[in-house]
């Protein structure tokens, strides 16, 4: 009896410590899965409200957007290239917003920008996000009062399948990209040191060089006038025999 007491005490400590530990493993997994916040931007639509009529035009407004833009990121290698992409159209990107709005018989503002922000975890699928700071591109519309519509613009995920936004993207595909462009990135900073160390070797040799040509220089400046110290004397000896022959009483 008392073996069976204590085989089931030891078997609840166990349960309650799984249950108090288990959270804070996925927690740690979660956020070491996503160690790359940096190497993301996020593309937000934000609707007037959370009235049919207003969620539908945010639809409308994002459609609109990742069609006539999309086609921008073709060509981009990085996040770097993706960020200036979305700041030489953000003027571009208001237009589109402001368009459809009107076509929709509406004649709310529109505000767009590009920056970091604070975001609670987001879940859609198998991909989530931790909680943090993300650079985002924001499109608000009206209030800015109801749901807003996200995905995820860079790994270029909007365009996989904007129907059913980030949750038609797989998170080992998603990680994949994350990794991907973290490689990327530290080869790029391998190259630059590499490029900086040859330019300073360069440099380095150069100076060398110039330092070795004032040194010849001045040791041949050094012998010249040596040589010319050298003949001074001897035509001065010269001149004072001569004289010296001059004036001898004979």
């Amino acid at each position: 009896m008392k073996h069976k007491k204590t085989i089931l005490i030891c078997s609840l400590i166990t349960v309650l410590i799984i249950y108090i530990i288990f959270p804070y493993i996925s927690l740690e997994k979660e956020e070491a899965a996503f160690q790359g916040n940096d190497n993301i931007i996020r593309f937000h639509v934000i609707a007037n409200s959370d009235s049919k009529p207003d969620q539908e035009l945010k639809l409308e407004v994002r459609d609109r957007i990742l069609e006539e833009v999309g086609g921008e990121f073709d060509s981009s290698k990085n996040i770097d290239e993706s960020r200036k992409i979305i700041e030489e159209n953000l003027n571009k990107i208001k237009n589109i917003a402001e368009d459809q709005i009107k076509k929709e018989g509406k004649d709310y503002k529109v505000e767009v920008s590009l920056g970091n922000d604070n975001f609670p975890t987001k879940t859609y699928g198998d991909l989530t996000l931790p909680a943090g700071e993300y650079e985002a591109l924001k499109v608000v519309i009206g209030e800015g009062k109801g749901k807003n519509w996200w995905c995820v613009m860079f790994p270029p995920l909007c365009f996989v399948d904007i129907t059913h936004s980030v949750s038609s993207v797989d998170e080992e595909e998603f990680k994949e990209e994350i990794n991907k462009q973290e490689k990327e990135d530290e080869e790029a900073k391998e190259v630059k040191v590499m490029e900086e160390e040859y330019l300073e070797e360069e440099i380095k040799e150069e100076n060398e060089e110039e330092t070795d040509t004032i040194i010849v220089e001045k040791e041949e400046e050094e012998e010249q006038e040596i040589v010319l110290k050298s003949k001074v004397a001897e035509l001065f000896e010269k001149t004072k025999t001569q004289m010296a022959k001059m004036f001898v009483i004979e």
